[in-house]
């Protein structure tokens, strides 16, 4: 069996746009307020006079099943958090834990093949066991019932168009999540064909995935670096889609249920690899001979120029072929079948003398870029040259509208602490092999330095991370970026954009019934929240978590004055708030709720099921 890998090793779309500066800031992550603590995660304050109490113990039982057929689960590990007290269930599922002291524990459950409930956010990283199961212990107290959900699997054979062993075939899974309120796709782990070429994605939890196999030569994978002496002509196996495809648009959904097993079998045709070499005009006029970089040209240190490439398709979309500097030839080569492409190409030298001869003397890096379409017809292709141009950038200027003069203009000396915007690649077109959003640059006072989103459609967002100032408007021409996803093509330039921000936003306050209000003795319910403006924004309301340990009342800070809907659930839901054929479908519409400018709402939640 093939064994699974994360998918770490190749850089996307998106890094070469971070490398270029042609990104936003990565998304940040809820305030403090909006995460309410378990239980078991709250603690005594210091200083405070709390008399010792004695430690009683009781026995905690109970029975862990299959979440799909309620059959009972043996050999499935429960423990008490933070102690040595964990047993297996019995083949009746049962488990009876002796020694608990009585109060608010934390229990995990564990078994191979299957995981307990997931995160409400789905962003890679996120995609196994979720949060663990608080519970009030008490004396005499009832069974606890917990269930665990079977886990899915792809597998699958490759078999290659001249009958050899289609062994260490690399191919990638890709999951369709969603961020930010919309389904994307994401990078979800890689792994090799056996001797056989087999293959197997073990551990998967339910949900819709696709996959594609790196370019393969026969002699060397097509995607390292340019070996010397290279061949101009060279056979191989191109990428391909399943089931047989050589664009993502065209990939096969592959849906998983809870505890399926899809099988999905690929064919690779032996075909032929042109090299393609191209010279690199800097701004003086000269070819660029110095070196290549593998890592982020935004946080390069050394004075002597760097250079990044990248093969995109036609639509703009990078593609797994990768383009190198081969400083034996002083010229950037990819090896790449039949087809039409842009090559992409980034530059970068931080102080000393520039691109141009200049010294920089405040040793900021200077950015380049260039791009060459091209064809592959059955033969190789030379004597391409790549002028390369400054990078231009795309401003977003940040205005604060005050309602109390003495805060003046924006308080925060960088920008990172006051606002992220966020840049997530729309349509057909996965994510980064990390999931995340991509990086932008401060450029000066209440100036962000957005530069470009990259040449694929990208959906915009904001997320304002000081709590006292929420998003007013994000206005760029005649782009609704709550609507549409922002295009922009190559060489052109961005609309003019501002971000509007206000100190007069709204909080809401959500308050559980009062028959939930107490922490009951058992496993504590916890419910799923999403606050969604019924108003054009671009504004990002992560779900969040409510659950009665940690009072009964949350509050949410930060709200653009409005209205919204609250829609709650008594499970971890991942909901693409931003799709309103989603929205429409739900069995309830919600609770409308609006709020005023400087004031505080409040509404008590309708909890389903009571």
């Amino acid at each position: 069996m093939a064994i699974q890998e994360r998918a770490a090793g190749r850089r996307g779309l998106l890094r070469l746009a971070m490398a270029l500066g042609l990104a936003f800031l990565v998304a940040g992550k809820l305030s403090p307020a909006q995460e309410m603590q378990s239980p078991a995660e709250q603690t005594l304050q210091p200083g405070a006079q709390n008399p010792p109490m004695p430690t009683t113990l009781t026995t905690v039982q109970g029975v862990v099943r299959n979440a799909t057929t309620s059959a009972p689960l043996s050999r499935a590990l429960v423990q008490i958090e933070g102690t040595e007290i964990a047993l297996l269930t019995d083949g009746e599922g049962h488990f009876e834990l002796a020694g608990v002291s009585v109060g608010p524990q934390i229990i995990r459950l564990r078994k191979p093949g299957f995981l307990d409930r997931p995160y409400a956010t789905e962003d890679v990283g996120y995609q196994g066991d979720g949060p663990a199961h608080s519970v009030l212990v008490v004396a005499g107290m009832p069974e606890l019932n917990f269930t665990l959900t079977p886990t899915s699997a792809i597998h699958g054979r490759i078999e290659l168009s001249t009958g050899d062993p289609a062994q260490g075939i690399q191919i990638t899974l890709l999951k369709q999540i969603v961020h930010n309120g919309r389904a994307v796709w994401a990078q979800n782990g890689s792994t090799k064909t056996n001797g056989s070429g087999s293959y197997r994605f073990a551990g998967l939890p339910a949900g819709v995935y696709a996959l594609y196999t790196q370019p393969t030569l026969e002699n060397e994978p097509a995607t390292t670096a340019m070996a010397k002496g290279a061949k101009i002509v060279q056979n191989g196996y191109p990428t391909v889609f399943y089931p047989e495809a050589r664009e993502f648009s065209g990939a096969a959904r592959i849906r998983l249920k809870a505890g399926d097993q899809a099988e999905a079998n690929l064919r690779l045709t032996l075909e032929s690899f042109y090299m393609v070499k191209a010279t690199v005009i800097l701004p003086n006029g000269k070819p660029f001979a110095v070196k290549a970089f593998s890592g982020d040209i935004g946080e390069i240190f050394s004075p002597e120029p760097v250079l990044m490439a990248a093969v995109l398709d036609v639509s703009g979309r990078e593609l797994v072929y990768k383009a190198e500097f081969n400083s034996a030839t002083h010229s950037v080569e990819a090896t790449l079948p039949d087809g039409t492409y842009t090559l992409l190409i980034a530059a970068a030298r931080r102080g000393g003398p520039g691109f141009s001869g200049q010294v920089n003397s405040e040793a900021k890096t200077e950015k380049f870029w260039g791009f060459s379409e091209l064809s592959v017809e059955g033969r190789a292709v030379a004597n391409l040259k790549i002028p390369l141009s400054p990078q231009a950038n795309w401003p977003i200027h940040l205005r604060a509208m005050r309602t109390n003069p003495q805060y003046g203009t924006i308080p925060h000396p960088e920008l990172k602490d006051l606002v992220s915007v966020t840049a997530t690649l729309a349509g057909d077109a996965p994510m980064s092999d990390t999931g995340a959003d991509s990086l932008a640059e401060e450029m000066g006072p209440e100036v962000l330095d957005a530069i470009s989103t990259g040449f694929s459609p990208h959906w915009i967002g904001t997320l304002v991370n000081d709590r006292s100032l929420c998003v007013d408007s994000f206005s760029a021409g005649g782009f609704n970026f709550a609507r549409e996803p922002l295009k922009v093509a190559l060489g052109a330039s961005p609309p003019p954009m501002e971000l509007t921000l206000r100190d007069d936003c709204a909080k809401l306050a959500l308050t559980l019934p009062p028959a939930l209000a107490d922490f009951l003795p058992g496993e504590e319910p916890f419910y799923t929240v999403y606050v969604v403006p019924d108003f054009d924004t671009t504004a990002d309301i992560p779900p969040m978590t409510v659950h009665p340990s940690s009072g009964a009342t949350l509050t949410v800070d930060g709200l653009t004055p409005g209205s919204y809907h609250v829609y709650v659930f008594n499970e971890p839901v991942r909901l693409e708030y931003r799709n309103p054929a989603v929205m429409a479908a739900l069995p309830t519409q919600g609770q409308q709720v609006t709020l005023s400018a400087g004031t505080t709402g409040n509404l008590m939640l309708e909890v389903p099921g009571r």
